[in-house]
């Protein structure tokens, strides 16, 4: 992994979107995230946290009501009607659904074609070359160039998907749910794909899933995300090891395991509340047994509990009486 300072950077980053008469609902309420050169970073959590709404910030697509997002340094500032500045090309994202992002009428070289033609790094006679060599670098031959979307399968959509967003040289891609859309057979594959990119192309990226053994696979950190709000990060290794929240190890015990079972979750299964109305304290403690009174009263910040490892929760805290 490079040791490079980080590519892209969100810092307590807050998105609420208003309701004509109804509660204003903080879809994130202050979280922070950076991602590497060459760094794979999971962003997990239940559906309804927040993690596409940060994925969207991340690459301009929603205004952050505060806090601030960082490309290599500079500003990503929402997308408006005019074109992206050239120094904000290298911050890409592929979309959860390949079906619906590619346009079935178009096919798919011409459609590579036009990425190259926005970022204007390869002459128009270069065009040719570059799409199949695109088309290459995501495991797909270049005869594929003249063929239509919907002649592909669901994997090899997602990886014409990957292929747009490579024409634009990128250094940091967000990835929404690259692969819940896919079989299990094409999820591993495209998964191999996206570490190779990273590690070959040294490109950052920001891995949003739901699906932890993914995850657990693929990434070098991971950040585990509840209520809009950052609850625990650390290396994927250590974090699957010794889970410090107890929302980190409900989730990794729900994990199937090889003989079919789960390991038991420390937490008592129920729905995630309503991010309009959160509850006061801490936003887990109505589904874990372990809280107490403080929990109930007090948000615990995000503190770093060892070198590299984060995570907010009274629980960790040796100052706190249980």
């Amino acid at each position: 992994m490079s040791s490079e300072a980080n590519a892209l950077e969100l810092k307590d980053v807050e998105i609420v979107y208003q309701r004509r008469h109804r509660t204003p609902v903080r879809a994130v309420a202050g979280a922070s995230i950076a991602v590497k050169p060459g760094q794979i970073v999971g962003l997990v959590g239940e559906s309804g946290c927040g993690k596409s709404t940060l994925a969207r910030a991340a690459v301009g697509l929603v205004a952050p009501s505060a806090g601030s997002v960082l490309f290599h340094g500079e500003p990503v500032k929402p997308l408006g009607l005019r074109s992206r500045p050239a120094s904000l090309t290298g911050l890409q994202m592929v979309f959860q659904d390949p079906q619906s992002s590619l346009n079935p009428r178009r096919t798919v070289g011409s459609q590579l074609a036009d990425a190259l033609e926005i970022v204007r790094r390869t002459p128009r006679s270069g065009h040719p070359a570059r799409v199949s060599e695109l088309l290459e670098q995501v495991g797909l031959p270049a005869s594929a160039s003249s063929r239509y979307p919907h002649q592909f399968s669901g994997g090899q959509r997602q990886r014409i998907a990957i292929a747009r967003a490579l024409a634009a040289d990128p250094t940091v891609m967000v990835l929404d749910e690259p692969l819940s859309a896919l079989d299990a057979s094409a999820q591993a594959q495209v998964a191999n794909l996206l570490v190779r990119l990273c590690r070959d192309l040294d490109i950052g990226m920001l891995l949003i899933s739901h699906d932890l053994a993914i995850v657990n696979q693929v990434a070098d950190e991971v950040a585990v995300m509840y209520l809009g709000l950052i609850v625990e990060q650390g290396p994927t290794g250590e974090l699957w090891r010794t889970p410090r929240h107890p929302y980190t190890e409900a989730l990794i015990g729900a994990i199937p395991q090889a003989d079919g079972e789960h390991s038991q979750p420390t937490v008592l299964p129920g729905e995630v509340p309503n991010p309009a109305a959160p509850p006061a304290g801490c936003r887990f403690h109505p589904r874990c047994p372990l809280a107490f009174d403080r929990c109930r009263t007090d948000a615990p910040p995000l503190l770093t509990v060892e070198p590299g490892r984060t995570q907010a929760c009274w629980l960790q805290r040796a100052d706190v009486p249980a």
